[in-house]
């Protein structure tokens, strides 16, 4: 099965350039970026992962240039299970040498990465998606009457919210009901974490989070994780615009979402 890929979106404003979650890899995500937004990655001022997941930074290579950040607590929250296994792996009797590179690897990138700040810039502000993982953190995009929220793997997919369903993967599966519940609370546009920016029923959402008395009838059996749809896009100046679904890099079918 092709392995997944997180939604990618683009803010600019205030003379900023804000990429979140590049996922592709980067002999991927370089020429996409150019094609859809015009801009090559050292035009890039900001990386933003909304969690440290492997399919949310495939392509952080390209932007060694830009200033990385991530929410404290999903640096914290990953970091030191990260660095425990690393640790074991090392010690084992008989280390798996390609194993202990690789998590070497997540653990330098990790250590490169900033302490977001509250406010990004402008109207762009983090937003907490607890549960999924125990940091995992969104953006809330206020422009004008409309408000946006990049969901990452709170809201992964159309049939997750379709469904009312967090991802069977949660750290905390009541933290992850209750972050989505917040975000269709508050958004008229949802970008979602595997998949194409949608228009939020707010009320069906509402009755739907409501409605749900079952212990595991929100719970999704495959999780966002591991061959999920794929996305990148953007997200334009001063945080509002369009944002465009990329699927599977097989996928052409884009979805403009304006």
């Amino acid at each position: 099965m092709r392995s997944g890929h997180a939604t990618t979106t683009l803010i600019r404003g205030e003379g900023m350039t804000v990429l979140v979650d590049p996922g592709l890899p980067g002999p991927l995500l370089g020429p996409r970026l150019k094609e859809r937004s015009g801009i090559d990655p050292e035009d890039v001022t900001h990386v933003f992962l909304t969690s440290y997941h492997p399919e949310t930074h495939r392509g952080i290579g390209l932007f060694e240039e830009a200033t990385w950040w991530i929410a404290r607590e999903e640096r914290e929250g990953a970091g030191v299970p990260l660095i425990s296994i690393l640790k074991r792996a090392q010690e084992s009797s008989d280390p798996d040498l390609q194993m202990v590179a690789q998590l070497r690897r997540e653990v330098d990138v990790l250590q490169r990465f900033q302490e977001a700040p509250q406010r990004l810039l402008k109207g762009v502000d983090l937003f907490p998606m607890r549960g999924v993982t125990p940091g995992c953190t969104g953006l809330i995009i206020g422009n004008d009457d409309l408000t946006t929220v990049i969901c990452g793997d709170g809201i992964p997919t159309i049939e997750h919210y379709r469904r009312g369903m967090v991802a069977s993967t949660c750290a905390d599966v009541t933290a992850a009901r209750a972050s989505f519940g917040e975000a269709c609370e508050v958004a008229d546009l949802l970008v979602l974490g595997r998949d194409n920016v949608i228009v939020n029923d707010r009320q069906a959402r509402s009755e739907m989070i409501d409605a749900t008395t079952d212990a595991d009838a929100d719970v999704e059996d495959d999780g966002a994780s591991g061959g999920g749809r794929g996305g990148a896009g953007r997200t334009g100046s001063g945080g509002s615009g369009r944002t465009l679904r990329r699927g599977p890099v097989s996928d052409e079918d884009d979805v403009d979402g304006e």
